[in-house]
C-alpha cells in the first residue's frame, strides 16, 4: 500500500497512529527545545506542521539540512494539535533527508514574490501556495468538463495535432516539417525556389492545429454529439494577459443542433463548470479569494445565479455607440467588438454574463451559417467578467453552395477542403459547436488575470522555456 498523503492524514487520519508523511519543507522555525516544520507535498492548500523534540530523539544532527525546499519523509506519531487552525500534528521520531536544498539559492522564498519572477522559475514555482492550488483547481476542471460530457450523452473523440486545414483561415497555423531548417541549403526547393513540401514527410505542407472543429464535424456528423479536448496552437504574435500561443481547447459539435440549442448548452455548460470547482475546491478558492480576486466569490456566484443576457450584435451596438469616448476602438456597425467593449457590456451595463449573438458576416468565420439577411451569421461569443470573450460558437453553414461561395468570397483554396464540403454533399444536416479557451475558464474560476499564470508552462511570443 502506498503511503497516505497529507490530505489524507489531515483529512482521514487516526490520532495515535505511527505513520510516516513525505513531502517539501515550507518552512522551520525553532523554540527552546522544540523544533517545527511545515511539510507540504502538494496534495492539499494544508501543510502538516512536525514537531522535533528531544524527548523523542537526537535530531541536532538532521535539523540544518530541514531547510526550506528539502525533500524529507518524516516517521512518527499523528496527534491531535493543541494548536488553532490544524486538526492534527506529527511528532517526529525518524528522518530521512531525500533531496537538500541550498536555502540561499532556492528561489521560493517565504515571502511575497512577483508572479513576474516566478515565470522565470516555472519548474519551481508549482511549490508556492498559489501555484499548487492552480494546478489541483486545473485537474478539477478538467476532470469537470469530461464528466460534464458523458452525463449529457456526448462522445469524446480525438482530433488531429497535425492538419492541413485552417480552421479559422487566418493563416496563424506553425508550420510543422521534418525538414532539418538548420541545413536550408539542403531542403528540396521547387522551380519557383519555394520550400517542396510534396517531398516532406506527409507530402504536403502541414501545420499545428488551430482547432479541431473540422475534424470534430465530421464525427459528429456520424456520432451526434461528440467533443474533443486538447491542445491547439496559434502563431499570433499578440502579448496580452489573455492570449497564448500553445493553450487547451474544449469544443463540442453537435448535430441537428441550431443556434438557440447551442446557446443553451453553453450556458449550462459554463455554470456545471463553475459549480463543480466551487463544490470541489473551496480551500484552493478561499486562497484566490483572499490573496488573488477579493471579488472572486461573487463573480463566481454571479455566474451561477444569472439568466446569461441573449444580445444581438446590432443591439450591442447601439449601446456602445453612445459611450465611444471611453473606448480606444470606437464603436459602429460591422466593428469586430474588442475586449473593452465586452468588458462594458458584462461589467458595467448588464453586470452579468452576455451571450453576443449575430455578428457581421464581415467579422465571422467562414464556417458560420449566413443569414437571410445576408449581413449577419448565426454566431455568438459567450462575455463573462474580468475576461471578455470565454465561448465562440456558431450554428454551422450547411449549405454546400452557400459554403463554398463563402470561402471563394474569403480568398480560400476551395480545392484543399473537399473532405469538408462532402459533409455538405451526403446528408448533411443543421449543426452546431463552439469552442472553449480551457485557460480563459481558469481564468475565471481562480481569479489570476494573466493566462500565463494558469498553466504550467506557458508558451508565449518571445517565451518558450522549459
Amino acid at each position: 500500500m502506498p503511503l497516505p498523503t497529507i490530505k489524507e492524514l489531515l483529512t482521514s487520519g487516526t490520532p495515535g497512529t505511527a505513520v510516516t508523511a513525505r513531502g517539501w519543507i515550507k518552512t522551520r522555525r525553532d523554540s527552546k527545545a522544540l523544533s517545527f516544520a511545515e511539510l507540504n507535498d502538494g496534495s492539499c492548500r494544508a501543510s502538516l506542521q512536525v514537531v522535533f523534540s528531544s524527548e523523542n530523539g537526537d535530531f541536532s544532527a538532521v535539523l540544518p539540512q530541514l531547510v526550506t525546499g528539502a525533500a524529507v519523509a518524516v516517521q512518527g506519531d499523528l496527534v491531535a494539535s493543541p494548536a488553532a487552525g490544524q486538526k492534527y500534528e506529527l511528532k517526529a521520531r525518524a528522518v530521512t533527508v531525500y533531496g537538500g536544498c541550498d536555502a540561499e539559492k532556492y528561489p521560493i522564498q517565504k515571502k511575497k514574490t512577483s508572479d513576474e519572477f516566478l515565470r522565470t522559475v516555472a519548474h519551481l514555482r508549482p511549490r508556492t501556495n498559489k501555484y499548487a492550488a492552480m494546478l489541483r483547481v486545473r485537474s478539477e476542471l478538467a476532470f469537470a468538463v469530461h464528466s460534464y460530457f458523458r452525463r449529457n450523452g456526448f462522445t469524446y473523440v480525438h482530433t488531429p495535432i497535425f492538419t492541413a486545414s485552417d480552421c479559422e483561415g487566418a493563416g496563424q497555423m506553425f508550420t510543422a516539417t521534418a525538414f532539418d531548417l538548420t541545413r536550408l541549403k539542403d531542403v528540396p526547393k521547387t522551380g519557383a525556389g519555394e520550400i517542396d513540401f510534396s517531398k516532406d514527410l506527409f507530402g504536403r505542407k502541414v501545420g499545428l492545429t488551430v482547432s479541431g472543429q473540422m475534424e470534430g464535424e465530421a464525427l459528429a456528423l456520424a456520432l451526434g454529439k461528440i467533443y474533443t479536448f486538447g491542445p491547439t496552437f496559434r502563431a499570433e504574435n499578440s502579448n496580452t494577459y489573455r492570449h497564448c500561443a500553445e493553450f487547451w481547447q474544449i469544443e463540442p459539435e453537435m448535430a441537428f443542433y441550431e443556434l438557440s440549442d447551442d446557446m443553451d448548452l453553453a450556458e449550462d455548460f459554463t455554470k456545471s463548470l463553475v459549480r463543480d470547482v466551487l463544490e470541489k475546491c473551496p480551500a484552493d478558492l478561499e486562497l484566490f479569494a483572499k490573496f488573488v480576486e477579493p471579488a472572486l466569490m461573487d463573480n463566481l456566484r454571479n455566474i451561477t445565479d444569472n439568466v446569461f443576457e441573449r444580445l444581438a450584435y446590432t443591439d450591442a451596438v447601439k449601446i456602445l455607440e453612445p459611450e465611444n469616448a471611453r473606448f480606444e476602438l470606437k464603436v459602429k456597425w460591422g466593428v469586430d467588438l474588442a475586449s473593452e467593449h465586452e468588458r462594458f457590456l458584462v461589467e458595467q451595463y448588464f453586470k452579468k454574463p452576455v451571450m453576443m449573438h449575430h455578428k457581421p458576416r464581415e467579422v465571422a468565420s467562414f464556417y458560420m451559417r449566413l443569414e437571410d439577411d445576408g449581413r449577419t451569421v448565426r454566431g455568438m461569443d459567450v462575455l463573462v467578467p474580468r475576461i471578455g470573450e470565454l465561448i465562440g460558437a456558431s450554428e454551422r453553414e450547411n449549405r454546400l453552395d452557400v459554403l463554398e461561395a463563402r470561402m471563394r468570397e474569403l480568398g480560400m483554396k476551395v480545392d484543399d477542403y473537399q473532405w469538408f464540403l462532402d459533409l455538405r454533399r451526403f446528408g448533411s444536416v443543421p449543426h452546431s459547436g463552439f469552442g472553449m479557451g480551457f485557460e480563459r475558464m481558469m481564468m475565471l474560476v481562480t481569479g489570476i488575470s494573466n493566462i500565463r499564470d494558469v498553466t504550467a508552462f506557458p508558451r508565449v511570443p518571445g517565451y518558450a522555456e522549459f
